[in-house]
């Protein structure tokens, strides 16, 4: 594993200082952290959106139009999203956690690349992509079933590229009224992957463990995330009300900087490197 040393030595230490003095920590990760290993963030360096913001739960739900341009979409960007595997910065904090200095790992992404690091005390805030939910019955099942079914139904589609895009999909601009959807096996419902949309709730059990994990906390760190969704954002709120030290490793502006006792604008692959591999 390549850990060698950044140039920016004075980020290096203060970032050592503020963990090695903190043995509680509270992580927050967000997109940025998974950049290094190939999945697209989406916010620029001032927090604006890239691109489209993402569907909406009422979107999806709208009807099948909007349901097929989503699948479609999935089912090209799922061929890289499928392959994509954990970087330096997860590793790193799979390895804290292992020392014993993460209270609880809590992700806004979708990605599953924390538990394929060896994370084991994590909470996927926003779910996780490689499972689908029925909407109807609840059932469960793998995004890689799902996938075989949607290639098996749509063979027309399969030789399409297109630029893959944060969600796990990808910037696929077509006719999709003749892309056929799978039902549930089970109901016949409609199927959603199992993350929380745009104008969905995040599931209390979720918010519920994050909260009494930050309760034990000494400090928060911030990796990968602008904050700009109040999901995230709002245990920063929390953890600046209980006084507690915040930390951030970013590149560009968040929505907390006003609250940060300490701010690094570095990839965070690169800030976190040291700690992939050190014994701490």
């Amino acid at each position: 594993m390549n850990t060698q040393p950044s140039l920016d030595t004075t980020a290096d230490d203060r970032l050592r200082e503020f963990i090695d003095a903190h043995p509680r920590l509270f992580v927050l990760t967000g997109a940025g952290i998974s950049t290094d290993s190939g999945i697209p963030d989406y916010r620029d360096g001032q927090g604006a959106w890239k691109r489209s913001p993402p569907m909406t739960l009422q979107a999806f739900m709208s009807g099948p139009p909007a349901r097929a341009r989503y699948w479609a979409r999935g089912m090209i960007g799922w061929r890289h999203f499928a392959t994509v595997q954990p970087n330096l910065a997860h590793h790193a904090l799979a390895a804290m956690e292992r020392r014993g200095r993460v209270e609880l790992l809590l992700t806004q992404n979708v990605d599953g690349l924390h538990e394929a690091a060896g994370s084991l005390n994590t909470v996927d805030l926003h779910g996780r992509l490689d499972r689908v939910r029925c909407m109807q019955c609840g059932d469960i099942t793998s995004r890689e079933a799902m996938q075989q079914r949607l290639e098996d139904a749509n063979p027309a589609w399969l030789s399409m590229q297109a630029t893959v895009a944060p969600d796990g999909d990808a910037d696929l601009d077509e006719d999709f009224s003749t892309f056929t959807i799978p039902p549930c096996t089970v109901c016949g419902g409609i199927l959603k992957p199992d993350v929380v949309f745009f104008g969905e709730n995040v599931p209390r059990a979720r918010v519920d463990t994050a909260w009494a994990h930050l309760g034990r906390a000494d400090a928060m760190l911030v990796v990968g995330s602008s904050l700009m969704v109040y999901s995230g954002y709002r245990f920063v709120l929390e953890a600046s009300r209980r006084n507690l030290p915040i930390a951030s490793v970013n590149l560009g502006v968040t929505r907390a900087d006003d609250l940060l006792t300490l701010k690094i604008e570095r990839s965070c692959a690169e800030a976190l490197a040291p700690y992939a591999s050190d014994p701490g």
